[in-house]
């Protein structure tokens, strides 16, 4: 039985593991008996639906970028009117073909 490491989170873990029992990235092929989906570093926590319905009801109000973390982004929407509402309508479009990102940079995408 030898160590190697985890791709996702770099701990050492041993050959045989089927799934890093740290993270629970699938080490070796599709495992069948596991039910834990692998570990994408860059998707983002935030649901993309509650970002979506948040940026289409109070998008004017920057309200969506304070959710997912854009602080900066969200003041200046706040008090442009979300750029008077052109900024609303791109982050909208943004949203809706999976190219938002939250305020780590992760993508918010559509599960």
């Amino acid at each position: 039985m030898a160590l190697i490491y985890c791709k996702e989170c770099g701990k050492q873990i041993s050959d045989q593991a089927p799934t890093c029992p740290h993270c629970g990235c699938i080490i070796n092929g599709y495992n069948p008996a596991s039910q834990v989906a692998p570990h994408d570093p860059n998707r983002s926590k935030y649901d993309w639906l509650t970002v979506l319905l948040l940026n289409f009801f109070l998008g004017c109000f920057g309200i969506h970028s304070f959710y997912v973390g854009k602080t900066g982004v969200g003041v200046a929407q706040l008090l442009t009117a979300g750029g008077c509402g052109i900024w609303a309508l791109i982050d909208f479009i943004m949203i809706i073909v999976g190219s938002y990102r939250d305020g780590e940079g992760k993508i918010i995408s559509n599960k």
